[in-house]
This record gives C-alpha cells, structure tokens and sequence, in this order.
C-alpha cells in the first residue's frame, strides 16, 4: 500500500543529508524545541533542510508514523532518524553529534 506522505518524507530525508522536522522553519521557529535544534545546528555551521509540519497535518501525523516516535521535531541524518530536541541536545553537549556529521561525511564545527 502506498503513502504518499511517507513517500514525500523518504524523499525528503534520501536528498537532503540533514533534515529537520519542525514547527515553524530556521528563520521562525514555532515551539522552543524546534528552535533549540535549530539553533544547534546553526552554531556547528552544518547545513540543513526544514520542514514545517504545521503548515500540513498529513505531515505533522505522518513523520510521528515514519519514525514512530511521538514528538516534533525530528531530525534525520544522512536518512538516518537522529532523534528530537532532548536528544540532539545531549548529543550536542556530549560532541557526540559532531562525530555523527563527521562520520557521515557532513562539516560541522564541534561543539566547542
């Protein structure tokens, strides 16, 4: 059986090696959490895509579907579901995310 939300979000995280789904998008962000991973992102220089799931329900319902994971946002590395805002925070502190970047080939500055 086909989605096609989940089609879009597949295609999504296959041609953009850092996605990021969020409410609101990088120059507004809607919700403190998103803002926090937005933020993060911006401080390592990486280059990322957003997608705002407020602006399409089907979305905002599907990539808690795709990822089975309740919570916006969600970032997706390299097609890889990362995690959310508690998550990419702690591996922001604990540099760990720098080195999932540098591993998957993606510059970003460490967390320094």
């Amino acid at each position: 059986m086909s989605n096609p939300v989940f089609e879009r979000i597949q295609s999504d995280i296959t041609e953009n090696p850092v996605m990021l789904y969020m409410k609101g998008n990088a120059m507004f962000p809607q919700c403190g959490f998103s803002a926090r991973v937005v933020q993060i992102l911006s401080h390592m220089n990486v280059p990322f895509k957003t997608a705002n799931v407020l602006e399409d329900p089907e979305l905002r319902d599907g990539i808690k579907e795709f990822s089975n994971w309740p919570t916006i946002p969600q970032l997706y590395v390299k097609g890889e579901f990362v995690g959310g805002c508690d998550i990419v925070t702690e591996m922001f502190q604990s540099g760990e995310l720098a080195g999932l970047f540098e591993k998957a080939g993606i510059p970003a500055k460490s967390a320094a």
